[in-house]
């Protein structure tokens, strides 16, 4: 765990696990449970670099409250339920923050969540939690996330495999909310589409050994194995194992198996062909001023989730600038006024224009990154999935699933 304290620079804001730097300003403290460590340790720096790029904006153009500055504080979560309850635990009671940043991974999320966030009235905004147990939370209105749930993703992957003539699979995930969750969806929807799920097999990481697994799944006569889990993980492991085995004809992902390092360590003509689902990236004016406060900055507006989480800390920062004060109680009633229609639509970056608004009395409609935020009754978004497919050695988008 390692706390990052973030001043006006951009330089030191979009650094991940920087060196301390103390603010010249009296400080508003977000939590940042991140999932540094871990199974998605390859995409998780991004995010951060995206939240602390949104603060950035923030204190660059006069800080929140009358001058206040934000300040990020880390807590390695390390995309693990047990880690997470003592490091939301430190944030929530000892670091005393106002609102929290993440997590990223399902599992801390909803351990966070039950262990000290909504106990200390606190209000956590997720740019990834996708599992539909995160919207069961018993939570008080005080758990948001601005990603597309696994019920949504695990629906249109089934629908997309229905649609290719693909009437048999076999299914592996890893042993836990996101996993469980994403496989439960995609099974349940493949199904009532006429399709076969031959075998559902859930799969623990950090074992060197999967061919169990694999075995079980090639046992049911399946030759499509779609895998729910982490590319960096157990999931990466099966897929590499399957693959010098010669067990299955094609290979489908989910978003926890997507993003550049797929392909960076394998051998792409072993993946011609294999799919890949995930939230579509959004466009558009919000988008565009999105790519454009990146400048200069290590985020790539492109990356995993990165303006998900951009997303999510400045909604965070505008709920506190509209709630008048750096107290917790009030901040989810603010953080709903902030995002959902009507109001003046606010774009990425725009801070100062947000706080005059705010000062003027007048409704703001906070427009993102990631794409259009209205939160409904458990705190969710809508949005659509995309779908690629490693052709000729690269991964290609398809566009949006219909």
């Amino acid at each position: 765990m390692k706390t990052i304290k973030t001043v006006l620079s951009l330089a030191v804001a979009a650094s991940v696990l920087g060196a301390a730097v103390p603010s010249l300003a009296q400080e508003v403290k977000l939590g940042f449970l991140a999932d540094v460590t871990g199974p998605i340790a390859g995409f998780a720096p991004g995010m951060v670099a995206a939240g602390n790029l949104a603060i950035a904006n923030v204190n660059a153009q006069g800080g929140v409250l009358g001058g206040q500055n934000l300040a990020s504080v880390i807590a390695d979560s390390a995309c693990d339920a047990g880690t997470a309850g003592p490091a939301a635990d430190r944030l929530v009671n000892t670091e005393q923050v106002v609102a929290i940043f993440g997590a990223y991974c399902s599992g801390p999320t909803i351990a966070g969540a039950n262990g000290s966030a909504v106990p200390g009235n606190v209000v956590m905004i997720s740019p990834a939690s996708t599992a539909p147990a995160v919207a069961e939370i018993a939570d008080n209105d005080l758990i948001y996330r601005v990603v597309v749930p696994d019920s949504v993703q695990g629906l249109k992957a089934a629908e997309l495999l229905r649609s290719q003539g693909i009437d048999t699979v076999g299914v592996t995930y890893v042993n836990n909310d996101y996993g469980k969750g994403l496989a439960d969806a995609f099974a349940a929807a493949f199904t009532a589409a006429g399709g076969t799920v031959a075998a559902n097999v859930a799969h623990e990481d950090g074992k060197a050994d999967y061919r169990p697994e694999i075995g079980q799944i090639e046992a049911s006569g399946a030759d499509v194995l779609v895998i729910y889990g982490y590319e960096n993980a157990g999931g990466g492991a099966i897929l590499n194992q399957s693959i010098e085995a010669g067990s299955f004809r094609l290979f489908v992902g989910g978003d926890g198996m997507a993003g550049d390092a797929l392909l960076a360590s394998r051998n792409a003509a072993d993946l011609e062909g294999m799919i890949l689902t995930q939230a579509a990236p959004a466009g558009g004016e919000s988008f565009d001023a999105f790519s454009g406060v990146t400048g200069g900055s290590e985020v790539d507006p492109a990356g995993t989730y990165t303006a998900q989480s951009y997303d999510a800390v400045f909604l965070l920062a505008l709920a506190i600038e509209k709630n008048g004060s750096a107290e917790r109680e009030g901040l989810a009633a603010a953080l709903r006024e902030v995002a959902n229609a009507p109001g003046e639509v606010i774009r990425p970056g725009e801070w100062e224009k947000a706080k005059q608004l705010i000062a003027a009395g007048t409704d703001i409609n906070y427009e993102g990154a990631s794409g259009t935020i209205e939160f409904d009754d458990v705190g969710d978004v809508a949005g659509a999935i995309n779908y690629y497919v490693i052709e000729a050695g690269a991964i290609a988008n398809k566009g949006l699933i219909p």
